[in-house]
């Protein structure tokens, strides 16, 4: 049991509550599933997790301010679910640093896909830390190193991201001056199956750009071309 990824499940819909953790069970995941913000912080204190499945429609304290409050503890990935008609929440969840997002309803085969997904960018920190260095990548004094996930700043000091942030900043780097429309970004970081959603690429691409200290309107390092998509304007070397 303890070789299984821990999933936090966080939903106040008792009869769906049970069903996934039941779902997930059967597919090789030990689960804790919590009703509401109160019990998710006492469960959260009280273990290990590998991913959070978070509904944003919570008694009491919400979803959004839960899923801030995990960030300021973890970089551990967030799968969101939501309502069919709340797109704003959804893009304030994936501000937020969420990996990736649900509507409801939805099929459990499909959340389990997309679970599955997650927990393949983003690996276990602990694990991510102990695998030996191998090439990196260095593009406008900034080091980016695959095998152990991380980003470093040119001072040297490693830059937080969340997987679905790495993701995206190594699909860019991988084709540095290349313009990448956001369909593309969007096959590259989550397959086709995940559905059309633009604004979500914007957010992630928003996020990267203040991380990489090149926010505002005149970004340098990750432009925007009109009509487009974005390009990684660097010189990239791989050492």
């Amino acid at each position: 049991m303890e070789s299984m990824p821990h999933i936090l499940v966080v939903d106040d819909d008792r009869e769906l509550r049970d069903l996934l953790a039941r779902f997930l069970e059967r597919h090789r995941f030990r689960v804790t599933a919590v009703r509401d913000g109160r019990e998710a912080r006492r469960a959260w204190t009280a273990g290990h997790y590998h991913l959070v499945v978070l509904d944003l429609m919570l008694p009491g304290e919400g979803g959004l301010d839960l899923a801030r409050w995990m960030r300021t503890q973890s970089d551990v990935p967030i799968v969101m679910l939501t309502a069919m008609g709340e797109e704003t929440d959804r893009i304030i969840g994936l501000e937020l640093g969420a990996d990736d997002y649900v509507p409801k309803p939805f099929n459990p085969r499909e959340l389990l896909a997309r679970i599955r997904a997650v927990l393949r960018r983003a690996g276990d920190p602990q694990e991510r830390r102990a695998e030996p260095g191998s090439r990196s990548i260095r593009f406008s004094g900034w080091t980016l190193e695959p095998a152990r996930r991380r980003l470093l700043n040119p001072e040297g000091v490693e830059v937080a991201l969340t997987g679905g942030e790495f993701d995206l900043l190594t699909a860019l780097v991988d084709r540095a001056n290349r313009v990448l429309t956001r369909d593309m970004l969007l096959d590259l970081l989550r397959g086709r199956q995940a559905g059309p959603f633009d604004r979500a690429i914007d957010v992630a691409i928003s996020r990267l750009r203040r991380k990489l200290e090149d926010d505002g309107r005149h970004a340098q390092l990750i432009k925007t071309v009109r009509g487009g998509g974005y390009v990684l304007a660097a010189t990239v070397e791989r050492t």
